[in-house]
């Protein structure tokens, strides 16, 4: 491993997990269940079209470009996001309106 400036911590733990002191709490069962729901996370199986201004567009263009990523999927991240509450509408506090 290349030489790297960590804390004497972080040292400590790197040297217990590369002398394998460190074993996985997770049943088969568990794995399976986190492998299965991580795959359906991420499995895109419907297409849908909606007609934004191109001004929203390019600015979406733009920002995945930034971002390195391919605008649909920053579209697709940022509607996951915001449907899991990861995302939430500022817009509905400033207009007055109750939030649940």
């Amino acid at each position: 491993m290349g030489s790297t400036n960590l804390k004497r911590e972080e040292q400590e733990l790197l040297e217990a997990y590369e002398a394998g002191e460190f074993q996985p709490d997770l049943d088969d069962e568990r794995r399976k269940f986190i492998a299965k729901t991580a795959e359906d996370a991420f499995k895109k199986d419907k297409r849908i079209n909606i007609r934004i201004s191109s001004r929203d567009l390019e600015a979406l263009q733009r920002r995945a470009l930034e971002e390195g990523l391919p605008y649909q999927s920053l579209v697709s991240s940022v509607l996951h996001k915001y449907v899991s509450g990861g995302l939430k509408d500022i817009s509905a506090n400033k207009s007055g309106q109750q939030t649940r």
